[in-house]
């Protein structure tokens, strides 16, 4: 496959510590498969189909973030590397196409893809990478991934709730390794100290993934618009989704959006601050993906009743949104904002006042709460030095 020696597939100090063009190309993948999800949501806005969204959705979310870390620590030149890469595209491709179905018809074709991904990657690496630490983290990974596999499988042969019960097993047995270093019998666990990784590159990762979050948003609101007829209630419904989407791009960037690379700079652990940076930005993405539900639905059919299930994405997106990015700058600050807090508040309060209203309206309450928190970010902002990042670990 390339005639690199292991040590010159491991990024180094002075390689560039930006992310690649491969790396974005990889992630046009997960704008379909966060459409699809959804998609799926939207189908079945129920409690069984918020499970299932989660899901799919940690799954989904575990193959890009194991990527963003690789390439993290290994050179993206290299052809080796780039193989991997472009392999796993493919496989995430053949999971987004099953999302649809995963609970299905497809569920086979949906595991089967995620566990040849990890179990195809952490062979290749434990081969091309002799006498690497991160060689010695693939052979721990490839034992937990194995584990995974069982409950991956049966849950793909099972039916109903038996499927979402191993496959929500397998999800919690992958996340769970992984933030504990997979132990492993013989081999210990990865100590974090002995993870070396480049903070920019990482937090243009997740800045990138988050984008491509609001890309699927705009997505399914262009195309909610498109096959609505242009009517004036659907055009009203189309701005109010836009202006939420801006919005949510707004308090992202301010101000622990733009400083992460800094605050693992200057971290005592970044190892575990990237870990809590990744999982916050899951619960971002989350709170994105109800949010586009709300829109294709709100832009649909603006006037008329407000089922409490299409109040739960229209409120609850934005509000777990508001959680995910309060605790992103927990991690970067050491701190929450009163506004984010309050924004939560004030969306679970507004909830029962909801349900006379038409979508349309639903909509716009929750994006004057949003319009409420990015400005007093700028009013807090204005007229100060920049924080400096002070994370807690």
């Amino acid at each position: 496959m390339a005639t690199s020696g292991p040590a010159e597939l491991m990024r180094k100090a002075e390689d560039p510590q930006r992310a690649t063009f491969l790396e974005l190309f990889f992630d046009l993948v997960f704008v379909l498969a966060l459409a699809q999800l959804s998609r799926g949501l939207a189908e079945d806005l129920g409690w069984s189909g918020a499970f299932r969204t989660l899901v799919l959705l940690g799954a989904v979310w575990w193959v890009w973030s194991s990527t963003a870390w690789l390439t993290d620590r290994t050179d993206p030149h290299q052809p080796v590397i780039q193989s991997l890469v472009i392999a796993t595209m493919v496989g995430s491709l053949v999971m987004a196409a099953a999302v649809p179905e995963a609970f299905g018809d497809t569920g086979l074709i949906f595991a089967g893809a995620y566990v040849a991904i990890q179990l195809g990657r952490g062979l290749v690496l434990v081969a091309v990478l002799r006498g690497q630490e991160l060689q010695r983290i693939g052979m721990r990974g490839l034992f937990w991934y194995g584990l995974s596999a069982l409950p991956w499988i049966a849950g793909a042969l099972a039916h109903g709730a038996a499927r979402g019960a191993l496959w929500a097993l397998a999800v919690v047995l992958d996340h769970t390794a992984g933030k504990i270093g997979f132990p492993t019998p013989g081999a210990g666990r990865t100590p974090s100290q002995d993870l070396v990784i480049s903070g920019e590159h990482l937090a243009e990762r997740y800045r990138q993934f988050f984008i491509v979050a609001l890309g699927e948003l705009i997505l399914v609101t262009g195309l909610a618009l498109s096959s609505s007829g242009f009517a004036r209630g659907h055009v009203a419904a189309f701005a109010v989704s836009i202006a939420t989407t801006v919005l949510l791009w707004r308090i992202y960037i301010h101000r622990a959006g733009q400083v992460l690379a800094e605050a693992i700079a200057v971290s005592a652990d970044p190892v575990r601050l990237a870990e809590s940076a990744s999982y916050a930005h899951l619960a971002m993405v989350a709170g994105v993906v109800a949010v586009a539900v709300g829109d294709e639905l709100v832009i649909a059919h603006p006037l008329g009743h407000t089922p409490p299930a299409w109040i739960a994405v229209l409120i609850g997106g934005p509000a777990l949104y508001l959680a995910g990015r309060a605790r992103f700058e927990h991690a970067v600050f050491g701190r929450v904002s009163r506004s984010r807090l309050i924004g939560v508040l004030a969306l679970a309060a507004l909830t029962p006042a909801m349900l006379p209203l038409p979508p349309v309206a639903v909509a716009a309450a929750a994006a004057l709460v949003l319009t409420g928190i990015a400005v007093s970010d700028a009013a807090r902002g204005h007229g100060r030095p920049p924080e400096p990042p002070s994370p807690p670990c």
